[in-house]
């Protein structure tokens, strides 16, 4: 794979099925900056990797939302080849495997009574979580690239479409749906839906963010991140792809060609935002907000004000995936595999570890005293510090 289709994420053409990588996008024949070499460095954390375990087939190059999920005492993955799994957080002994035969390709999600997931052709699958079997199987109108959000007596779901669809828990039936305009260029992902009380949250392709209540999809207020500027449909693309996060009565969102920003909750205001691009996941700790660039930079601000508290460039071009925050570090993959810890103080290597020779596409889990991560080629790696179970 080329630098350039590292560091650019797919984009789809909307009305056709087209899906094209970044380098046919840019060009093609220009020289891109190189993915950068890792330095050699004294690590200052002790790691172990705990245990590793197959979850199913790969997905490379497909850009799936497929991440692990956990209720604190299991991890539940899920593999394209529609094979779910879970396992004991502390061992990696499995619990139970699920076969679905449905092209998985975001989720799962767990509230500890159901794992459900979503697929390439807009089926969501619901699984008792504590055996693996089969409770109902639902459908949205377009392929699922995040994980649902489950609350209040429904599973909510985001489709490449621009729709939000709740579906009853009990049964998958479709409660309602609603739809924001999607751009006729996009890139490729979406976040998931968050559930704050009474009231659903998404982003979406047109840079909007919308709050809805839960009960019947009425729309309480959307925000437009930021404006799409540029000549080129690709300069315009301002998709929120990132999870947004909420604490308390603070709403924090990152957008593609963007802004990080924080809204409130009650009315989607906006009480600070800073320039910045990002298509991943993003992670927040008591002090700072973490975000990947669209670069690899991996960059920690203030939660209080946005101001910028370090940058780190020395992943550039390494196609890293979402940050998470894991004790006192700040953690993120990359196309080979690698898993960079940061002290989440100052930016400093603290440790490198190799899970795998396959890109760790979106942000690791965080399990108690382990740190799990999901490779593309549907295995699973948990890691903790040496000393610590």
């Amino acid at each position: 794979m080329s630098a350039r289709a590292r560091r650019w994420p797919l984009v789809l053409l909307l009305g056709g099925t087209l899906l094209l990588s970044g380098c046919g996008l840019f060009g093609g024949d220009e020289e891109e900056d190189p993915p950068a070499e890792l330095l050699k460095f004294k690590p200052s954390l002790q790691l172990r990797k705990a245990w590793s375990a197959r979850v199913g087939d790969g997905s490379e190059h497909l850009r799936l939302g497929l991440s692990p999920a956990t209720d604190g005492t299991l991890v539940y993955a899920a593999a394209h080849d529609g094979r779910v799994a879970a396992f004991e957080a502390g061992s990696g002994k499995r619990r139970w495997a699920a076969k679905t035969r449905l092209p998985l390709s975001g989720g799962p999600a767990t509230d500890g009574e159901l794992v459900v997931a979503g697929s390439s052709n807009g089926e969501v699958i619901a699984l008792r979580a504590a055996d693996g079997k089969r409770r109902w199987v639902g459908r949205v109108s377009s392929e699922v690239l995040a994980a649902p959000a489950i609350g209040g007596g429904l599973v909510l779901v985001r489709g490449v479409d621009g729709k939000l669809t709740a579906l009853r828990q009990d049964d998958g039936s479709e409660a309602w749906f609603v739809q924001q305009s999607v751009p006729r260029l996009s890139v490729r992902g979406t976040g998931a839906p968050v559930i704050a009380g009474n009231v659903v949250l998404a982003g979406f392709d047109n840079g909007k963010v919308a709050a809805y209540e839960m009960s019947d999809g009425t729309l309480l207020w959307e925000t437009l991140l930021t404006p799409p500027r540029g000549r080129t449909e690709v300069d315009r693309l301002v998709d929120i792809n990132a999870t947004i996060r909420v604490v308390g009565e603070d709403v924090y969102v990152v957008g593609y060609h963007g802004s990080v920003a924080l809204l409130a909750l009650e009315s989607g205001q906006v009480l600070w935002a800073r320039e910045l691009s990002s298509y991943n996941e993003f992670a927040l700790d008591f002090l700072n907000i973490y975000v990947s660039t669209e670069t690899s930079e991996v960059v920690a601000l203030s939660r209080r004000n946005g101001r910028e508290a370090w940058r780190i460039a020395t992943l550039l071009n390494r196609d890293v995936s979402g940050p998470a925050a894991w004790k006192n570090s700040v953690v993120v993959g990359d196309f080979e595999g690698y898993l960079h810890w940061f002290n989440a103080a100052n930016g400093e290597l603290q440790a490198r570890m190799r899970a795998g020779s396959k890109r760790i596409a979106l942000a690791p889990l965080v399990v108690g005293e382990l740190l799990v991560a999901q490779s593309e080629d549907g295995k699973l790696y948990a890691f903790s510090e040496r000393g610590k179970r």
